[in-house]
Parts: C-alpha cells; sequence; structure tokens
C-alpha cells in the first residue's frame, strides 16, 4: 500500500452516539474496527441535543458493554412527575415511584455530549481506531468490499462499512441513496437553559396545549442533568425569527417559566422537522448498511431518533458479524439484506409514529381539534380524556411489529 491507502477490517463513518455504538457493538463481536469522523478531534457540539435515553436502548448498551448502560443511566436524571396544561388549566398529573437502584431505569435524561462522553471512553478502553478530520469523498462498493476516498485524498479499503455520519450523510450521497418523506409546516423553537442549583425547579416533564403566556402556542419543558430542555411550537403564520432571537427567546420563555431562567440560556435552535427515510439501507452489494440519522430523520416527539439509532447500530454490528462468518457470498448478502429490510421496516414504522405526534400536535384537522377540545373538558371526570391528551404528542408507545428491538 501507498503512504495514503489504508485498510480496517471494518470501517464506521461518523462517531456521533450510533456511531460510537456501532463501533462498541462491533469491538464486543471480536472485529477490528475504525472510526471515520469529517469533524476534529475534541470538536464542540452545541447544545444538549438528544435528551432523553430509553431503557430499552440502556439495556442494548449494557450487553454490549457490560456495566456502560448502568453507567450512562446513574449519570442523568429520572424525572418523577409529568404534567399536562389545557391553556394554563392542568388536565393529566401522574407521579412515578422511585426506580430500583439495582436495576434499570425506565430512561436516562442527561445531554447527548455527556452520552458521546462515555461512549468515545468506552471505544478507547475497547480499542478502537479512530481518524479525524476525514470527511468522505468518495465510496465504491464490490462484491468484495467497499473502497472509502476521503477529501484529504486517503483512500480506506474495508469489508464492511457501517454509515453513521448524520443527515448530511456523505456515504449515502456516495451511494447515491435518496430520502423519501416530508417536512413539517409549523417551525419549532428549540432552547435550553441552565439550571439555577441553588433553587432548581420540580423535576417534571410539562406539556402545554395553547400555552396563554405564549399566545397560545404549544410549549413543551423537559429536565435533564444540569438544566431544561423548552421547545415552543411557532404557528403557521408566525416568523420564526422573532422568537428565536435571544431578545425573541427572553420574551416568551418568562412567562412559561419563572423569570430568572431568561438569563440562564445556553443554546437556541430552530427547526422545521424532517419526516425522511431512505429508500434502502444498504447498497447493491451488500457491504454497506446506514444507521441513524444517515439512513432516518423523524420528529422527536417519542425520543425516537437517537433510541432508533443505537438499535440500528447494534443490528448492522450483528449482520455484519454474520457476514463475515457466513459460509458462502450469498449467505453473507443475505444477512445484510435482511438487516437492512429489518430497519427499514423499523424507520418507517418510527417515521409514522412521529407523523402521529406531529398531526395531534398541529390539529390541523377539524376531528383533532374537536377531539381535543373535548378531552380537555371531561379530564376532569374521566382519566383516560387526560391521559390521551398527555401521551398524543409523543406518538404510539408501541414499537415496530415483530422487531426484537422492542420500541425502536
Amino acid at each position: 500500500m501507498s503512504s495514503n491507502e489504508f485498510y480496517a477490517e471494518t470501517l464506521v463513518v461518523g462517531a456521533g452516539p450510533v456511531g460510537l455504538t456501532a463501533a462498541l457493538a462491533l469491538r464486543s463481536k471480536g472485529l477490528g474496527v475504525t472510526v471515520m469522523e469529517a469533524e476534529p478531534e475534541g470538536r464542540l457540539r452545541p447544545g444538549s441535543r438528544a435528551i432523553f435515553i430509553h431503557k430499552a436502548t440502556l439495556q442494548s448498551i449494557e450487553q454490549i458493554v457490560p456495566g456502560l448502560g448502568r453507567e450512562i443511566a446513574s449519570q442523568g436524571l429520572v424525572w418523577p412527575t409529568k404534567r399536562t396544561f389545557w391553556r394554563g388549566r392542568e388536565v393529566f398529573v401522574r407521579h412515578y415511584p422511585t426506580p430500583d437502584p439495582t436495576k434499570l431505569p425506565p430512561f436516562s435524561s442527561l445531554p447527548q455530549v455527556e452520552i458521546e462522553r462515555y461512549l468515545m471512553a468506552a471505544c478507547q478502553k475497547a480499542g478502537v481506531d479512530f481518524v479525524w478530520s476525514s470527511s468522505v469523498s468518495q465510496v465504491e462498493t464490490s462484491p468484495d468490499g467497499v473502497k472509502v476516498t476521503t477529501s484529504g485524498g486517503q483512500v480506506w479499503t474495508t469489508k464492511y462499512l457501517i454509515g453513521a455520519d448524520g443527515s448530511r450523510s456523505g456515504v449515502r450521497r456516495a451511494l447515491g441513496i435518496e430520502m423519501e418523506g416530508s417536512r413539517s409546516e409549523n417551525s419549532y423553537v428549540v432552547v435550553d437553559v441552565s439550571e439555577d442549583p441553588a433553587a432548581p425547579l420540580p423535576l417534571e416533564r410539562v406539556f402545554h396545549y395553547e400555552h396563554p403566556g405564549a399566545g397560545h402556542r404549544n410549549i413543551l419543558i423537559v429536565p435533564f442533568k444540569g438544566g431544561w430542555r423548552v421547545d415552543l411550537q411557532c404557528l403557521e403564520e408566525d416568523n420564526p425569527n422573532d422568537f428565536s432571537t435571544e431578545e425573541g427567546v427572553k420574551r416568551w420563555l418568562s412567562k412559561v417559566m419563572p423569570a430568572k431562567y431568561a438569563e440562564c440560556i445556553t443554546w437556541i435552535s430552530t427547526y422545521q422537522f424532517l419526516q425522511l427515510v431512505a429508500k434502502q439501507f444498504t447498497d447493491s452489494n451488500r457491504r454497506v448498511l446506514l444507521v441513524g440519522e444517515a439512513a432516518h430523520l423523524f420528529a422527536p416527539f417519542g425520543a425516537r431518533g437517537m433510541n432508533s439509532g443505537v438499535a440500528d447500530a447494534v443490528s448492522a454490528a450483528t449482520a455484519i458479524d454474520a457476514a463475515l462468518n457466513a459460509p458462502d457470498a450469498a449467505t453473507a448478502n443475505n444477512l445484510i439484506e435482511e438487516a437492512a429490510n429489518t430497519r427499514l421496516t423499523a424507520a418507517r414504522y418510527n417515521r409514522d409514529a412521529a407523523g402521529l405526534a406531529l398531526n395531534h400536535i398541529h390539529a390541523s384537522t377539524r376531528v383533532m381539534k374537536t377531539k381535543r377540545v373535548l378531552a380537555a373538558l371531561v379530564a376532569p371526570y374521566w382519566k383516560k380524556a387526560g391521559a390521551w391528551l398527555d401521551e398524543g404528542p409523543y406518538g404510539p408507545r408501541s414499537g415496530p411489529p415483530g422487531q426484537a428491538a422492542s420500541k425502536y
């Protein structure tokens, strides 16, 4: 090999939580792994990003690296109460018992950057190799493997590749795989605020339908380790810029949280949520598997993004290990294709589930508007109506039929 040619037994592109999980899953099978990341080592990641890691995801991580799921869980928090309000009036509340400290909790709420930190430490301990500041410019597959060319001119060959390089995936683009789906009509302003450790708020997840202090816009407030995530749903006629500048955020934030939090803003972002799924999760030669946001983009309701990405990563690693040990090429290809199709089915289910949550929140039809108003009216007398209002913004609680990955 020349000085710019390199070989890896398996290659993962992308060093986010999904890529790091894929690397750990491959190492748990005894496979050599190199992770290629476009950004430099030690890059700064703004904002909390994903903040909610479900029990099923913690279990998957625990199975790959015993003790790691518990460590991540212990670093986050489990809020014990959830409340839902309708135009300022409480319509639902539920209190949960303190989780058994000897078991994994139902979820853990902590910033994605913290989750990545623990995954990275585990990767380094497991002997995963990293190549930083190397973006993908070309991917070529053959029946025998994959050749990746970076923007810096390096050429890597590998037996199998996992594309975990996010929504703008260079791997997906290089393979010519298109995304299908839609974009939400409404914009959302997402804000992180730091907590005041001297006088913290009660740990409660709160959803407001048509909050009176925010011009009857929907508001979601979720605690995570060290702070709060606040989502404001803009109306279709709104100019998002009016609500997403620092001054604009301070105006509405001080009306939905205690005024002091308007001076504790650490991150502001604006989104129109995408509901996209790649047409296929593997290439024609069955040598690449797309995972996470390289394969799908969901609205965040129900926390299906990172959590389903971890399920993708574990599935991909399992399939690659089986393919490498297959008796012949046809069997190996079938194993990769089966994994790709299984996760494609899951992605479509999760996209549709997040879409149901969007439809519930937007109330874009007269039927949905009427159902919400009636549920709010009868909630004080019929608990199921309040529960429906509480659960609606997060989509179905069940997962893809027949999927071993449970919820995702």
